[in-house]
């Protein structure tokens, strides 16, 4: 059996300066890597990627309001269960914040991942979908409320005071929870279930990158301007194979471990030059001070990030060789630019360029997803993208590479609403692609196990040039989710739910398809 040395791979501490091989006094080094800091901390500004004070508070008023509902329902709950007087008194919940939010690096747009923290007598198909869901819809803070049960991690989406919120659910065995519940105490995670298991990990994930990474500001600033490059150039998604914000989060955290004093330019060098080098599939992995075990090579993926908070747990991953490679593309490209990045004529923005995909790309698959209505778009495009794995590979054989762009784009000339995705595809054997075939199979087996209003969806292979001009890639319009919904009701419902798991049907798969990791969140 083939084994992996996880524990870490040595990265020595990289000076910019000296590996550059510019050459100039030691001030005058230091003056211009700061002004190369200053000048990002600016660009991140004008990208409005830092929100202003007002919707910082905002979000803050939000989420304090969101935990007197959650206090309210806890007791709510406990009278309905008839519980003793003294246990009436103490019994309380929380809400907790996770992903960029609870990172913080969020910006204007960006959701809250919040978590809701019950005891032990507060079930989630019940009192958690259904009580909770009602006191929420009722309130006039609170519209367009989703539940999506059968999700790896179940949850209710909806927006709050115009934000939008994803709240999943954690049950510990205690009457009462701290407000700021300590979630690597074994006390409270003692004989929890494994969906509450899986919904603390985000938080659990979260909170251990703060507390390892020796400089907070100087991490949020790095990740802030890896998650902006991952999105320019289309590696940022993981439903598409990409990398999701939880994966940048590590790998940015792992940079400024090793890296406490660095500056931010320099930081950002010495990630690209890391992760150009590093030998995949050896694990990212942070230190934390203890000695991980080998882990077997069959248990990881292509770029397997090793959660913090767990020594077997990885970063659920949909990568597959098709954009594995796209990825380590980017990474040699960051390093090849960064590199120069001390000479007197260094431009961040050509960093940040936007992917040229009709460029790189003569041919294109045309993904159209569309629904009588937008809620139906929702769920469609949600569950269609959940599936986008299969599809990938499924291209893959067909073709030997395909470039899943992340971004969707809207069609205003169709009449239905709708959602379109542009993926690339090499010139060699498109000719020879029968891709109704590929559309028949895939819809097909995705609407065995997809039980909702489904939509319509058509592929076709276009060429660069045939590309409608608003969709040339220049702008980026947000990703709708997955959105299965309840409808509003005053009295006690049942919700019929809808079978959401991300796998392929088997005639998808290929013989090396990765298996699947727990999901950190976020």
């Amino acid at each position: 059996m083939e084994f992996i040395d996880n524990r870490h791979v040595n990265i020595s501490n990289v000076d910019p300066s000296g590996v550059l091989g510019f050459r100039g006094t030691p001030d005058v080094i230091l003056r211009m890597e700061m002004e190369r800091s200053i000048s990002l901390f600016q660009m991140m500004g004008d990208e409005g990627l830092v929100p202003s004070p007002e919707e910082e508070r905002k979000r803050r008023n939000a989420i304090d309001k969101l935990k007197q509902i959650v206090k309210e329902w806890v007791k709510t709950v406990a009278y309905r269960r008839a519980l003793p007087e003294r246990f009436l008194r103490f019994a309380s919940g929380t809400i907790l914040t996770y992903g960029s939010y609870g990172l913080g690096v969020h910006n204007p747009e960006s959701d809250i991942d919040a978590l809701c923290v019950g005891p032990c007598f507060a079930t989630i198909a019940e009192d958690f979908f259904i009580v909770l869901h009602n006191m929420l819809a009722s309130r006039p803070e609170v519209s367009d409320i989703h539940c999506v049960k059968g999700a790896k991690v179940p949850l209710m989406r909806f927006k709050f005071d115009g934000i939008s919120i994803d709240l999943p659910y954690a049950r510990l065995r205690v009457i009462s929870i701290p407000e700021d519940v300590d979630v690597f105490n074994p006390f409270f995670l003692k004989n929890i279930d494994d969906t509450s298991r899986k919904s603390l990990s985000g938080v659990r994930a979260n909170r251990r990158i703060l507390q390892l990474v020796p400089n907070v500001e100087i991490f949020q600033a790095v990740l802030r301007c890896i998650k902006l490059w991952a999105k320019k150039r289309g590696v940022y998604g993981n439903l598409l194979g990409f990398f999701g914000g939880v994966h940048l989060a590590v790998l940015s955290a792992f940079i400024c471990q090793r890296h406490p004093t660095a500056s931010l330019s320099a930081l950002i060098f010495i990630f690209f030059k890391t992760f150009a080098l590093w030998p995949w599939p050896t694990p990212v992995v942070l230190q934390d001070g203890d000695a991980w075990p080998f882990i077997p090579a069959y248990k990881v993926s292509w770029m397997p990030i090793q959660l913090p908070c767990s020594p077997y747990g990885f970063c659920h991953s949909n990568i597959v060789r098709s954009t594995f490679l796209k990825i380590k593309t980017e990474f040699r490209r960051g390093h090849m630019l960064t590199k120069d990045m001390l000479r007197p004529d260094f431009d961040w923005n050509i960093l940040f360029e936007p992917f040229p995909y009709p460029r790189i790309y003569g041919k294109f698959v045309k993904i159209f997803l569309s629904a009588s209505d937008k809620d139906e778009l929702g769920d469609w495009v949600g569950y269609v993208k959940s599936r986008f794995r299969c599809l990938i590979i499924k291209l893959e054989e067909l073709l030997g590479f395909c470039d899943p762009n992340p971004t969707e784009y809207v069609d205003v000339d169709a009449l239905e609403s709708n959602a379109v995705f542009y993926w690339g595809l090499p010139p060699a054997r498109t000719d020879m692609i029968d891709i109704g075939h590929v559309e028949e199979e895939f819809l097909k087996n995705t609407n065995i196990v997809y039980q909702g209003p489904t939509g319509k969806m058509k592929l076709s292979v276009v060429q660069a040039d045939e590309l409608p001009q608003k969709a040339h890639f220049a702008g980026e319009r947000r990703s709708v989710k997955p959105c299965w919904r309840i409808a509003r009701s005053n009295q006690r419902i049942v919700p019929a739910y809808y079978k959401y798991h991300p796998i392929c049907v088997d005639r998808y798969l290929t013989t090396n398809a990765s298996p699947e990791y727990p999901s950190a969140g976020g």
